[in-house]
């Protein structure tokens, strides 16, 4: 492999791992809070399940737009280095 083939594959591993975190994290939400939904209505009474619900719902979200946008922002960091490394190059006359 070349190295840039290398880099390639780290990063590619670092994204899969980023967004597999964030499924994982979907899918115990998802199971667990059917589970609390379920004995909230054998239970009876006030809807009490709606507010783990909600909670854990916008600890969620924020983990959702911190991989995506995360993931998004690699190409952003990138352009930014290129654009400081011209103004560099420019400044010290190179």
């Amino acid at each position: 492999m070349r190295p840039s083939d290398i880099e390639l594959l780290k990063q590619a591993r670092r994204r899969v791992k980023l967004k597999t975190g964030f499924f994982i994290h979907l899918g115990v939400y998802v199971l667990v809070n059917l589970g609390l939904a379920a004995a909230n209505l054998a239970a009876g009474g006030r809807p009490w399940h709606l507010w783990p619900l909600a909670g854990w719902g916008l600890g969620l979200a924020i983990h959702g737009l911190v991989t995506f946008a995360g993931l998004h922002g690699d190409g952003l960091r990138e352009r930014l280095l290129q654009h400081e490394l011209r103004k560099l190059k420019r400044q010290s006359g190179a």
